[in-house]
């Protein structure tokens, strides 16, 4: 096996790969691998040196920087570790040192733009050591598990800093977007310290006419002291989406948190209580009634009825809430009435967000099960794993990049304006 280079102009870079034949299919396939790898590593250092100087001083900002004596660095490809010469420059002042290579070429850290894409994209899905035995044994490629932290992060760190700048599109959807349904919720992961703190998820779902979901976007924050910093997050979203749909229905969609709500107020035209939570409350309130006794079969029989009737009938939550104080006399234990009582104050502190026949009717969601399903997806997953604990600026890196990569069409964006802009986080 070998690699050579056979020519390298300002148009074009020639090599030549001899390739041995194996016995099997599979030790073929290894060898070729290995041999891309080397005439990356050859060519991508043949490419880096374009985005070079040639060493002379260079006025910006009206600043005059001038370069030092040109010397090595290695920065890290998706084929192997490179070595370039390239200049560096300082103003006569000293003080920062500027590298025009590494700032034209887009490099994050010490890595190539397009390893840095491929580290931060497989650092959202897995831990840093999974994303080490992946590369080594998918890619031929030996790193540090360092590297591949401290290159997501500068990543997650440029989604940060941009994300008061940089504008996402909505892909090209199947259908003309009737409406457009806000929620958020939160869920716990374990810190660095040992507690438990809420991590937030917002989501905007887009649905056609006839309630089919075309779309859903994501916003995430790690656990703050309060939620501000996400609600600021959230709300740029909300704000820009809306300028785009001025004339869509857009209903806030959530449980029963009641500090969801005048959020959620603010930015939409209707307020629905998640269906689910509320059919879960339902069931308790039966298993409170009707658990342990021979007459469980009809107390199921009412819970079916109950839930086809909230969802379809005009003022179904009045009257099932009637029902529900109706059942407090009886007797019973503590454990069983309390269940009761729950069911009660629910239905008494959010029945007018159950107007669920009238929504139905126009096709608008019900439930919030997209917004959960983002909690799993985009905390869980990656975040609440066996022993995971983790800092708050850890966290809120992964955390950025998970709402980027599961948000379609959004990852493409983001190094599609870093390739256009640099990587500069201030």
């Amino acid at each position: 096996m070998s690699v050579s280079l056979l020519s390298c102009d300002d148009e074009k870079v020639v090599v030549q790969i001899e390739v041995p034949v194996k016995e099997s299919m599979l030790s073929c396939e290894e060898t070729l691998l290995q041999s891309f790898n080397e005439a990356g590593v050859l060519v991508t250092g043949k490419l880096l040196q374009r985005f070079d100087t040639d060493g002379t001083p260079l006025v910006i900002g009206g600043i005059k920087y001038t370069a030092r004596s040109s010397n090595p660095k290695v920065y890290q490809t998706p084929y192997g570790s490179v070595t370039v010469d390239r200049f560096v420059y300082q103003t006569s002042r000293c003080g920062t040192v500027y590298c025009p290579l590494e700032q034209s070429a887009r490099i994050v850290g010490t890595s190539i733009p397009r390893f840095a894409k491929m580290i931060s994209n497989k650092y959202a899905v897995l831990g840093a050591s999974e994303v080490v035995r992946d590369l080594a044994d998918n890619h031929h490629r030996q790193v540090a598990r360092s590297f591949v932290k401290n290159c997501a992060d500068l990543v997650g760190d440029i989604v940060e800093a941009k994300e008061d700048v940089w504008d996402y599109q909505i892909p090209a959807l199947d259908a003309p977007v009737s409406t457009v349904s806000i929620g958020l919720d939160g869920t716990t992961i374990r810190m660095d310290e040992g507690s438990f703190r809420e991590a937030m998820v917002g989501t905007i779902a887009f649905y056609d006419r006839e309630g089919n979901r075309l779309y859903t976007s994501y916003c995430g924050a790690a656990p703050q002291y309060g939620k501000q910093i996400f609600m600021d997050r959230f709300e740029r979203e909300i704000v820009s989406i809306k300028k785009i749909y001025p004339h869509a229905t857009c209903p806030g969609v959530a449980d029963g948190a009641t500090d969801n709500w005048p959020f959620l107020t603010k930015y939409t035209t209707i307020q629905v209580l998640d269906f689910y939570h509320a059919t879960e409350y339902l069931g308790d309130a039966v298993d409170g009634v009707f658990g342990g006794t021979r007459s469980y079969a009809k107390g199921k029989l009412w819970l079916d009825k109950a839930c086809h009737d909230l969802k379809h009938k005009k003022g179904a939550a009045s009257r099932i809430l009637k029902q529900l104080i109706d059942w407090l006399p009886l007797k019973m234990s503590w454990e069983r009435k309390n269940k009761i009582k729950k069911a009660v104050t629910y239905f008494t502190n959010n029945k007018k967000l159950m107007t669920y026949y009238s929504l139905v009717k126009k096709y608008l969601p019900i439930g919030s099960g997209v917004t959960e399903a983002a909690c799993k997806t985009i905390i869980k997953q990656r975040l609440c794993k066996s022993g995971m604990k983790w800092k708050i600026e850890g966290a809120a890196n992964v955390i950025s990049l998970r709402c980027l990569v599961q948000s379609k069409g959004r990852w493409r964006q983001l190094w599609s304006k870093i390739d256009q802009y640099g990587c500069l986080t201030t």
